[in-house]
């Protein structure tokens, strides 16, 4: 019951305040501890292996360990603790008002939006169209909503579910709160490791970048699902198949696929890859039909958590 209350509290968190100020993030300290590693390195690959290991265990071990503590002074305290690590390692609400100002940015001032994209797609947004530019928002809208809030809530609820069908005692809710805690913050900073190390320049993030590919390749298909049952078209997702492995990213083009084809329209990165759901790039209406069905997709990932959470306590 407490690991259900806590992923309502971190929904409810994450709705009212969007994300922790930068200066206390979690994620934010995460990436500063990790920063030193983004330099050369006699055996980068070996170093890259080190670093895959250890940084998403200490995550994993430091919420393990503030939330166990917590709960065994008090439980609802071991259950507000845990509601605040999965808020700092989920998010929604940031990620679609960005979309949001972008989209609106690309039907009144273009050069704005292109500066407000890399907030949302790596790309270089200098001469991109509107429609481009709006397809990057899209296509962002699909990939963060798996790897930034359905990878860290599903691998909070497998080891909350898992832990409280295993727990020797149930009566103490410590082992629970704590497992479920330290499995969003592990996924999370897996995710960041990949964000900040795992590109081809980078030999140091070979194995950052495989170990993401691992964990993703779950999340990104149940969001894929998600999007089309959230946009009332289960068969988007089987349509989405033949798009699906356009990406270089072995997951990553599972939402946006499926979401192109929900939508009816063609997103692509230039040069890189097309996912032809449609013929045309996404018009404005289309961008705010895919926030509409991203939100939606959340809301439906928070409810799965809370109904598989509860039907183990009960």
């Amino acid at each position: 019951m407490l690991t259900a209350a806590a992923v309502l509290l971190a929904a409810g968190l994450d709705a009212l305040l969007a994300e922790p100020p930068s200066r206390v993030h979690p994620v934010a300290l995460f990436g500063r501890l990790v920063s030193p590693v983004d330099r050369g390195w006699t055996r980068p690959r070996l170093a890259g292996v080190a670093a895959a290991a250890l940084f998403p265990l200490l995550a994993g071990g430091v919420a393990f360990g503030a939330v166990h503590l917590a709960a065994g002074v008090e439980p609802v305290a071991g259950a507000v603790l845990t509601g605040v690590v999965l808020f700092s390692t989920s998010s929604l609400r940031m990620l679609l008002a960005a979309a949001r100002r972008t989209v609106r940015e690309t039907e009144s001032d273009l050069d704005a939006a292109r500066e407000s994209l890399p907030a949302l797609a790596g790309r270089d947004a200098d001469a991109l169209s509107a429609g481009q530019v709006r397809s990057a928002a899209v296509e962002s809208l699909a990939e963060n909503l798996a790897d930034g809030f359905v990878a860290p809530l599903g691998a909070f609820t497998l080891a909350g579910a898992a832990a409280g069908v295993l727990a020797p005692d149930p009566g103490a809710p410590g082992l629970v709160l704590a497992s479920a805690a330290a499995a969003a913050a592990w996924v999370k900073a897996v995710n960041t490791l990949d964000s900040m190390l795992g590109y081809r320049s980078k030999p140091v993030g070979w194995a950052p970048a495989r170990l993401d590919d691992l964990v993703m390749w779950v999340p990104a298909r149940a969001t894929a699902l998600l999007v089309a049952l959230a946009a009332g078209r289960p068969a988007a997702l089987v349509a989405a198949r033949s798009d699906a492995r356009a990406p270089p990213s072995p997951n990553s083009g599972w939402p946006m696929a499926t979401l192109a084809r929900v939508l009816g329209v063609r997103l692509e990165k230039p040069g890189v890859y097309v996912l032809a759901g449609g013929d045309g790039h996404p018009t404005a209406a289309d961008a705010t039909r895919a926030l509409g069905v991203t939100a939606f997709a959340g809301i439906a990932a928070v409810a799965v958590s809370v109904g598989v959470l509860l039907e183990v306590a009960l």
